[in-house]
Order: structure tokens, then C-alpha cells, then sequence
């Protein structure tokens, strides 16, 4: 496993960045292990529910995490606000860097990850294959 960090800069938006990292350096297989930065607006998907929330304001990046390849990104990510009030659910497009995002990509070079429609989701899921 080879590691890469990365630093996205203000106006970034977290999402296409990610995804437009991994089409340019061609990932085939890689995991988002952790991130930490802020956002000046985020877009949160809660669990059950079809659209994004928008949030705007100043947030801090606790946790991001998922999997990341040329076919897109599954990113989870808890941000809290300037009470202290915790935000947490799936990445959407429209999360947008305020001074920094520091990521770290594990890149795994024996995998070849897909996403491929699941008939039991209903979604497009992971599928992991050797490379």
C-alpha cells in the first residue's frame, strides 16, 4: 500500500476534487483514511433520505472517509460548527474548502475497485477485484 497525501485550497469543492484526483492519476483502487480541515459550506446526505442537506457557515472537518476511484468516490464525513453541533452523513457535491483540507488516499495497487448496480440495494456498490 502506498500512501498520498493531499491538500485541497479554499474554494475547492471536496467531492469533485477527490474524484478528479483519482481520474488524473488513474486510481484504480483507494481509500480516503482520514481528513481534517474546514468548509465554509457543506452538503450532507443523512441516512434514508434521497437529497443533500445544505449547510452553510464555518465548519470544522472532523472525520472524512470512503473509497475513491476513477468510477467516483463514496465519502462519509462528520463536521461540527462553531457551537460545537455535529454533522455527519454521505459526501455530496457543494462541499466547499474554506482554508484547507488535508487528506490522506491509501493507494492499493493489487485492487481494481467499480461501482456496479446492486439488485438488492438498488444502488451502485463497491465491487472489489484483484488487479
Amino acid at each position: 500500500m502506498q500512501t498520498l497525501p493531499l491538500r485541497l485550497v479554499p474554494g475547492d469543492d471536496l467531492r469533485a476534487s477527490l474524484e478528479a484526483i483519482a481520474r488524473s492519476r488513474a486510481l484504480s483502487a483507494a481509500f480516503v483514511l482520514q481528513g481534517i480541515g474546514s468548509l465554509s459550506a457543506a452538503r450532507l446526505r443523512y441516512a434514508g433520505i434521497d437529497d443533500p442537506a445544505q449547510l452553510t457557515g464555518d465548519f470544522e472537518i472532523l472525520t472524512l472517509a470512503g473509497s475513491l476511484s476513477v468510477d467516483g468516490a463514496h465519502l462519509h464525513m462528520s463536521i461540527s460548527d462553531r457551537d460545537g453541533r455535529v454533522f455527519g452523513g454521505h459526501v455530496a457535491a457543494g462541499c466547499i474548502v474554506r482554508t484547507t483540507a488535508e487528506i490522506l488516499v491509501a493507494l492499493l495497487e493489487e485492487h481494481t475497485f467499480s461501482r456496479e448496480n446492486d439488485a438488492q440495494t438498488g444502488f451502485p456498490e463497491l465491487v472489489v477485484r484483484p488487479r
